[in-house]
């Protein structure tokens, strides 16, 4: 892929592997914060879509390919925060929706129950500043390393590595009998 090279200019067939590659990342991105199959697949599809088309001008010297995709569903879900809370385009919405089939919506409430214990990591980080609480979603539940949170999030590594460490402890300090929690968390050894 010449996409690895970090310049800009490539070609929509390259978007594949990186669409295979974060496919599910992604989409249990949005299984974390909405109940709905239906929901989840729309912004899935909706952030695949903003990626394909800026696919070209998409470069590896700012950061990975996963850290520029959950950045792009980042701006989805604001998106979709805002339409939902304004009641604006709900007509619109439902009817640009391709509806799933029933083996699609199984699957999508299978995610979403498989992401209950990152909603319920994320509603214990309610009271976290949003970089905090964002970072931890980022490393501990996405997967993505603190480099790749860093880049989404548009800050120094190190500053990352530090809000990370203090959203840790304050969470462990908060909860210090809840084992779920001490498992849902990394180790700070890897930041």
């Amino acid at each position: 892929m010449s996409g690895e090279s970090g310049l800009p200019g490539h070609q929509p067939g390259e978007f594949e592997p990186v669409y295979r590659a974060n496919v599910a990342a992604i989409t249990a991105y949005f299984a974390r914060r909405c109940a709905d199959p239906q929901t989840v697949a729309d912004l899935a599809s909706e952030t695949f879509a903003c990626a394909v088309g800026s696919f070209a001008s998409f470069d590896a010297r700012r950061g990975t390919a996963r850290s520029w995709l959950f950045g792009i569903a980042g701006h989805v879900f604001a998106r979709h925060c805002q339409q939902a809370a304004g009641g604006r385009d709900a007509v619109a919405r439902l009817a640009g929706r391709r509806m799933l089939e029933v083996d699609e919506i199984e699957e999508l409430a299978s995610r979403i129950d498989a992401e209950r214990a990152g909603r319920a990591l994320i509603a214990r980080c309610a009271q976290l500043p949003e970089l905090e609480r964002t970072a931890v979603e980022l490393v501990d539940l996405s997967g993505l390393t603190p480099t790749e949170a860093a880049a989404v999030l548009g800050v120094p590594r190190g500053v990352l590595r530090a809000r990370l460490f203090r959203a840790r402890a304050r969470l462990r300090n908060e909860h210090p009998n809840d084992a779920r929690l001490r498992k849902e968390l990394s180790t700070d050894e890897h930041i």
